[in-house]
């Protein structure tokens, strides 16, 4: 994880609730936005089943956020995650598969589901 998501005061410690498994489509993602003050963390969620997988919202190549709409990452076959911005595919496991950033990962941001609810972790 890049220092500057560690030092971040928006990101949510560990422990704090962010919903119900139910609350997110299967599959499908959840975005989360956190602030304090000036600065901001962003990231989403993606439910296979009754697991959860946290990414921070961030293309590995360009920086900008993965969707412009909250809670659509997946592709259409919900197969893979999209970058929005120029169309890269990522599998749900954060590895990019095609476009400019095609061997890269998503950072993961730690989430666990305990008890049919997702926490980070």
């Amino acid at each position: 994880m890049a220092s500057f998501e560690a030092d971040n005061p928006a990101r949510p410690a560990p422990g704090l609730r962010l919903c119900a498994l139910a609350e997110i489509t299967d599959p499908g993602g959840k975005s989360f936005r956190f602030r304090d003050g000036s600065r901001m963390f962003a990231g989403f969620v993606i439910r296979q089943g009754e697991a959860a997988t946290g990414y921070v919202d961030s293309c590995p190549h360009a920086g900008w956020p993965l969707s412009a709409l909250d809670d659509r990452y997946l592709s259409r076959d919900a197969r893979h995650i999209l970058c929005a911005g120029h169309g890269a595919l990522f599998r749900l496991d954060g590895m990019c598969v095609s476009g400019p950033c095609e061997g890269e990962r998503l950072r993961g941001w730690p989430v666990e589901v305990r008890d049919g609810e997702v926490w980070t972790a």
